[in-house]
């Protein structure tokens, strides 16, 4: 066994294999990969193995393409085939015409990735799916590249093909401990001996956190048991002349896919079981869980109706393996959260069916830095400090009992809810809020207008329009107050502070104190990485504020560039924001809060301490409505003394409170990004229409020598607001832009501008002076490009 490498992978499975086969594809060949059985002795061996093209988004959508376009390879592979049957088709039913309208959209967002999808009828379903009932039935959505894969021999060909690249795999070698030293370099503990590497991967399928507690990292990953069985031979298979459709259930909670001339049959039971969550047994290897079927009699019921072939024929085996899920049910696949060298792939429910991309994308960025895509989705700092064992058993038995049943727009599903909430979160619960979690935090979304108001949830306009329309109202009109919790607060000092700052931003970085301002920092790709404000408090202590999701991400950024004397002191979970927004919000904040607080003495990117009521209060005059503005932070054990005296002095001026929703509507109106939908790390900030944050005669920045190489080249690609003539319903984040009928671009946001009465979307596209249509649900709909803020062009608002 060698001594010293460059990665050690851990874990012998479709994620292991795929990341050690990938590494050697971008370059890495002394690399090896660590099993403490046999490779695929966890989940793999046990896997229905199906795979599909399907993806919630256009990064799942790129990766699950690149997993079936690399399967089909190795199929065909004549020194060592892969039985893999590519290409039987799978519906995904639907029973009300929502479900539909998500349908047409997934069909549109494929469309943006090369990848076809069709929206078929009920009959249709059955024409191509002869053994089902077209009872309580409407549709479907028909992927053609649906198809199994045979789960050992994967692995083993992408081993072995790694193998072939020099790469080495170690088999029965348990890992016994993980060592960093102070170069951020590893030392991996094996019973057969140390090696010493730079970088680790852990791969540890169902075995994730006992190789993250040797790291003293605990992963938001449980695991599921969950149940399939084989049929006997179901004489209408053989009769069909052809191999049956793939089929996914939301209304019975079941999935089917042939097995020679029978069914594997699998349940997603309401009545589900959490497994290994208090240790798992060193001997459970190529093992399975006792059988359980009375737990699945209630969706085996609902199979039946569905495919009333199942009641004719017999049970030939049954297997109950653990599956593992995380807290949103996506995979973690990318750094660990506040470890250097360290990556991990894991929490793939799906994984072989989708592991050759998860693969694919984790060594892009252990060896480039970036992936191919945004992988922000896939990336394990999305969770922070609420990602507990707890928290992370709930939304996996939630997302089991839903698998087949994605999220509405603005659905938020109950189970482990209020995990990170303020002194507020009761008072405005009281108040009628409607709330939505961001990284946790439990945020107003509008406020109810009744205590028994309902939204139905869906892809068009529904009750919730005029609610959010008279919050809009309000705010333009008079004054509005929300709080924005979680948002993203580092404390950076040091005497070289503002220098080092200065070399992280791509642009104008302001140095006067009592001054805010606004830029963006680029990846070593020259691409969009964060979006952050700087503050410079009179006393020389500098704010860094971002995004509520961003709080692992940035710290992780800023930390691995931070100089010796600089100093970042996280305040995130300390503080949060109340906004004071509209034409009247001065008269508020001087009614509350001693000074003065004229445009002359308080102008627009402002800052100063101040004390609204008795509550301690750092006030920054910056806007994401457009309107004037006033972004109060207050600790947290203020908060409430803060809250009050602000709702105190509004009652003159009809003070109203205000959502998340109605925030929405207005940043869109004014052309204002949300990052990790409109800023990800695909565009360059020329690319992503913000040049005028940029500043190439800086003497340096990060990302600058890959950006002027970029800038030799001009893209083609550009960033615009646009307008729709429709009022049904807004585009969708991934619905596609079209000209001539042909996919140009993607919209990364969406919704309706009340104050300009229009409906409203941002995205990427190709340059053209063709016009355009948005797929809104299935149907072209006229679209143009209008100038980005369609509201107060001038900013004379905020100004005033």
């Amino acid at each position: 066994m060698k001594s010293t490498t460059r990665v050690v992978v851990i874990g012998g499975g479709i994620a292991g294999c795929s990341t050690l086969y990938h590494l050697t594809q971008e370059g890495w060949t002394d690399v090896v990969l660590i099993e403490r059985n046999e490779l695929t002795s966890g989940t793999t061996w046990h896997s229905a193995a199906q795979v599909t093209n399907f993806g919630m988004n256009q990064t799942m959508l790129g990766l699950k393409s690149h997993s079936i376009a690399l399967y089909r390879e190795l199929a065909a592979d004549p020194d060592y085939p892969v039985g893999y049957h590519y290409g039987d088709g799978g519906i995904r039913l639907a029973n009300t015409e929502a479900q539909m309208d998500g349908y047409r959209h997934f069909v549109s967002q494929a469309d943006g990735m090369g990848v076809e999808f069709e929206v078929i009828d009920a009959a249709e379903c059955a024409r191509r799916h002869p053994l089902i009932s077209t009872d309580n039935l409407v549709g479907g959505l028909w992927d053609p590249h649906d198809g199994d894969i045979d789960p050992a021999q994967l692995c083993q060909a992408l081993a072995r093909r790694a193998r072939k690249a020099e790469a080495e795999v170690y088999r029965n070698t348990p890992v016994t401990g993980l060592t960093q030293h102070p170069d951020d370099s590893w030392t991996v503990h094996t019973a057969q001996g140390d090696i010493d590497c730079e970088i680790v991967v852990n791969a540890g399928g169902y075995r994730v956190n006992e190789v993250g507690a040797m790291m003293g990292v605990q992963h938001p990953v449980a695991s599921m048991e969950h149940q399939y069985f084989l049929t006997e031979d179901i004489p209408a298979i053989a009769e069909a002349g052809h191999r049956m459709p793939l089929l996914r259930c939301p209304i019975s909670d079941y999935y089917c896919r042939q097995e020679k001339n029978g069914l594997l049959v699998g349940f997603y039971e309401q009545d589900c079981k959490t497994w290994g969550l208090d240790g798992i047994d060193p001997n459970f290897v190529n093992a399975l869980c006792p059988d359980d079927i009375d737990r699945v009699m209630d969706v085996l019921e609902g199979a039946f109706a569905r495919m009333p072939a199942l009641q004719e024929t017999g049970i030939r085996t049954v297997v109950n393996g653990p599956i593992t899920y995380t807290i949103d049910g996506a995979p973690l696949v990318g750094p660990i959260p506040g470890k250097r060298n360290a990556f991990c792939i894991i929490g793939l429910r799906a994984g072989l069916g989708e592991g050759g991309g998860h693969g694919w994308l984790l060594a892009q960025q252990i060896v480039h830095g970036e992936a191919v895509y945004d992988t922000w989705c896939l990336d394990p700092r999305r969770f922070t400090g609420h990602a507990n064992v707890e928290l992370t058993a709930l939304k996996a038995i939630e997302d089991y009992q839903n698998e087949f049943r994605f999220h509405f727009p603005h659905e938020h599903r109950p189970a482990g809810r209020f995990a990170k909430t303020t002194p507020l979160t009761p008072v405005l619960q009281v108040e009628g809020a409607k709330f939505t979690p961001v990284n946790g935090w439990e945020r107003a979304d509008y406020f109810k207008p009744t205590p028994d108001f309902h939204e139905t949830h869906g892809y068009r306009f529904n009750e919730a329009f005029d609610v959010v329309a008279a919050e809009v109202k309000a705010v333009q009109n008079g004054v509005g107050l929300t709080e924005v919790n979680g948002f993203n607060r580092f404390e950076i000092s040091g005497a070289d502070a503002l220098d080092w700052l200065d070399t992280m931003f791509c642009g104008f970085i302001t140095r006067k104190p009592g001054r805010v301002g606004l830029g963006y920092m680029l990846n070593h790709h020259g691409c969009i990485k964060s979006e952050a404000t700087i503050a410079n408090l009179p006393d020389g202590r500098i704010w860094y504020g971002s995004a509520a999701a961003s709080e692992y991400h940035d710290m992780d950024w800023l930390t691995a560039h931070a100089p010796q004397g600089v100093a970042i002191r996280n305040l995130t979970n300390d503080i949060t924001i109340l906004v004071l927004a509209g034409p009247k919000a001065r008269d508020v904040l001087s009614a509350t809060s001693r000074g003065d607080w004229s445009p002359s003495a308080f102008p627009w990117l402002s800052v100063r301490e101040a004390f609204i009521g008795i509550a301690p209060a750092v006030v920054m005059a910056v806007s994401f409505s457009g309107e004037l503005a006033y972004e109060i932070h207050v600790p947290n054990a203020s908060l409430f003394a803060a809250y009050s005296a602000l709702r105190a002095a509004g009652a003159a001026y009809n003070l109203t409170l205000f959502g998340a929703r109605t925030v929405e509507s207005m940043r869109l109106e004014k052309g204002y990004r949300h990052w990790k939908a409109d800023l990800i790390t695909e565009f360059d900030p020329f690319e992503s229409d913000l040049g005028r944050f940029v500043k190439m005669d800086k003497l340096d920045f990060i990302g600058k020598a890959a950006l002027q190489e970029r800038l030799k080249a001009p893209s083609n690609k550009t960033f615009a607001t646009l307008r729709l003539q429709t009022s049904d319903a807004p585009a969708q984040p991934g619905s596609s832009i079209r000209a001539g009928g042909k996919v140009i671009g993607t919209i990364t946001s969406a919704d309706w501008g009340h104050r300009v009465g229009e409906n409203l979307a941002m995205g990427f596209l190709d340059k053209t002076d063709a016009p355009l249509t948005v797929d809104v649900l299935g149907q072209p709909v006229v679209a143009e490009i209008v100038a980005p803020a369609r509201y107060d062009p001038a900013g004379d608002l905020v100004r005033s």
